[in-house]
């Protein structure tokens, strides 16, 4: 009895070796939950899998329903953003976008507007040159965990629900923010909320890149400082809200690259 077969739109996250020459490929589909499918032969040479389930290509794939996991009985490649494997800086700025999908998505579970994000924000990463990758990498960090229902709130504190103006004079300027309850706090809640400060400037290019489009990021002047101290931010509230911490961003900000 032949197995039923379907077919579905999918970005390449992670790929794990199974057993001598077979992949497991984790993908997130076009309605944004994760899909996790056995590639059977996808390490062999000569494998027509090879060049079309690519890290962070975009495939169209009929798959057979499985046991355990689906199978992969066919694929044909959409987008290759083979750049975003080729240069090492785009590489390192595409693991932590792929990494925190993995973390924040799920099976069964969908969520359609991070596909369409994730498609948006690689297909930007591979037009940008070196400079710009940390600034594109951390827009999609925060829009991804906005998508997800883990937005911070930057601009109304967490305990009392008030305006916390951004403080006029020095770009030194720093801010309270609690990263257990999700956001900036105001001078009269801080006493009751564990904080701590986060500069101004920070927060103003999170706002920044979590409202504008990736075309309008892709024409911003970010300095790399900036953008480091937006994913430092990001990596911060992963470990708090998700649980774990990203190793690809923890590459990024060691590798020297930037």
């Amino acid at each position: 009895m032949s197995q039923p077969t379907y077919g579905a739109r999918a970005i390449v996250l992670r790929k794990t070796k199974l057993g001598e020459s077979d992949l497991i490929v984790t993908m997130l589909a076009e309605d944004g939950s994760q899909m996790r499918a056995v590639a059977k032969g996808a390490r062999k040479p000569a494998s027509s899998f090879a060049a079309r389930l690519e890290l962070y290509s975009v495939a169209d794939a009929l798959l057979a329903r499985g046991r355990s996991l689906d199978i992969v009985k066919e694929v044909r490649l959409v987008e290759s953003n083979e750049r975003l494997r080729r240069d090492i800086e785009h590489a390192s700025g595409a693991a932590p976008m792929a990494e925190l999908l993995d973390r924040v998505t799920q099976m069964g579970l969908e969520n359609p507007r991070l596909f369409a994000l994730t498609r948006a924000a690689l297909a930007s990463l591979g037009r940008v040159e070196a400079a710009q990758v940390p600034a594109v990498c951390a827009a999609h960090l925060l829009k991804t965990l906005a998508f997800a229902g883990l937005r911070p709130s930057l601009d109304v504190c967490v305990g009392c629900g008030r305006d916390v103006p951004t403080p006029a004079g020095s770009s030194e300027a720093l801010v309270p923010l609690s990263y257990q309850e999700g956001g900036v706090v105001c001078a009269a809640c801080r006493p009751n909320v564990e904080t701590v400060l986060v500069p101004a400037s920070t927060l103003a290019w999170c706002r920044a890149l979590l409202g504008s489009t990736f075309a309008e990021i892709e024409a911003l002047e970010v300095d790399p400082s900036a953008s480091f101290a937006v994913l430092r931010f990001c990596q911060q509230w992963v470990h708090e809200h998700v649980g774990s911490n990203l190793k690809s961003l923890n590459f990024l900000f060691t590798c020297g690259l930037f």
